[in-house]
């Protein structure tokens, strides 16, 4: 015998579920003005983010100096005058002579994708010359949407040169305030906030400051890693470009997953071109490898207390952060997730039923951010 549906208990469900939906729906339309608000200050955002990045890249030596009896103001600006001197040592060792070799970079990867081509249409796969040309304008068309987005994402209202040395200096001067003044962030927004969230969200901040950290401190380090052991091997084998693809393997190391598969790719196609198909695969080899000891092994070790996201959720974000903003979507993809999740877990913490409520609307005294 069938069971009668309660009409009583069918409204009530309709009623919760349309106003979880209602409730759904608002959360999303406001993260979608923030977004678009994010969107119209992106040539004041892109600078600060930049700033953040290098921030928490160079705070640790910034910590040791302050530790050791340095003024703030004279640790920040040595850190900070040593960081330019070294990115302007990279530009006149490395950069120039990648710009250099850039043409025959470019030559041999469309050398390497012509003779894939070739070898595609015979046996034995045997693939027609319509479907092959349709997945490389595929596969093009989205590579050129890609760096047309990065373009257009950190030149938002750069019209010219002098605007972008401008962009990059208040990343520099941001970075050195950051350094100089951020331990004082977290007294400073205890006191701006009323109430609970004067607990709350210098709370979410340090554990954000210590995510973001986690971050972009494990992934320089990987990438420095991944480009030492993968140059060494192409060096051995006498592959040509073997300092510009290094390069290229450091700065795909920004973007997991996919920055790992294209690095791995360019440098399989110039070995193809210029060694022959043994060598291409022995540069293969050596590169997963070097991508199993980097998820197996580097990782693990280095990011122990790091993001804690799932390869599935990485992989995810960088796919949708490429798909909604191209490269720089992908650059940020991952430490957004990872904040996100910050933002989550700690929601799910106050949520749940044991834990405390405050005694009082006096927020203790907070943790230095930078700490």
């Amino acid at each position: 015998m069938s069971a009668t549906l309660s009409s009583r208990k069918a409204a009530a469900a309709l009623r919760t579920a349309a106003r979880v939906s209602a409730e759904a729906l608002l959360v999303a339309l406001m993260a979608g003005v923030a977004l678009w608000i994010v969107g119209r200050m992106w040539s004041v955002v892109w600078p600060l983010v930049v700033a953040l990045f290098l921030t928490t890249l160079t705070w640790p030596l910034t910590r040791f100096l302050r530790r050791h009896g340095w003024p703030p103001a004279v640790a920040a600006g040595a850190v900070t005058v040593s960081f330019v001197l070294l990115v302007a040592g990279i530009v006149a060792l490395i950069a120039v002579p990648v710009a250099s070799q850039s043409g025959e970079l470019s030559r041999g990867v469309v050398e390497g994708i012509q003779r894939l081509r070739e070898w595609a249409a015979g046996p034995p796969l045997n693939i027609g010359e319509d479907e092959i040309s349709g997945a490389l304008d595929t596969a093009m068309a989205r590579v050129q949407d890609s760096v047309s987005s990065m373009v257009t994402a950190v030149a938002t209202g750069v019209g010219t040169v002098f605007s972008g040395l401008v962009t990059a200096f208040l990343a520099l001067f941001l970075m050195f305030f950051f350094l100089k003044d951020g331990p004082r962030f977290v007294p400073w927004l205890t006191r701006q906030l009323p109430g609970r969230l004067a607990v709350d969200v210098p709370v979410v901040a340090e554990r954000s400051w210590y995510t973001l950290g986690a971050f972009v401190r494990s992934q320089a380090f990987v990438g420095i890693l991944d480009a030492v052991l993968i140059g060494l091997g192409l060096w051995i084998l006498d592959v040509p470009l073997v300092l510009p693809l290094a390069v290229l393997t450091f700065v795909s190391a920004f973007v997991p997953i996919v920055g790992a598969l294209f690095a791995g790719l360019v440098a399989v196609l110039i070995a193809l071109v210029s060694n022959g198909v043994t060598d291409a695969l022995i540069v293969l080899a050596v590169i997963v490898v070097v991508q199993q000891l980097e998820g197996n092994v580097f990782q693990p070790m280095i990011q122990s207390r790091g993001l804690g996201l799932h390869a599935a959720v990485v992989l995810l974000a960088v796919t949708l952060g490429g798909s909604l903003a191209g490269i720089v979507g992908s650059l940020l993809a991952v430490p957004v997730a990872a904040l996100v999740a910050v933002v989550w877990n700690y929601l799910r913490e106050q949520l749940g039923e044991d834990s405390p409520e405050p005694e009082s609307d006096e927020a203790p005294a907070p943790v230095p951010v930078t700490s």
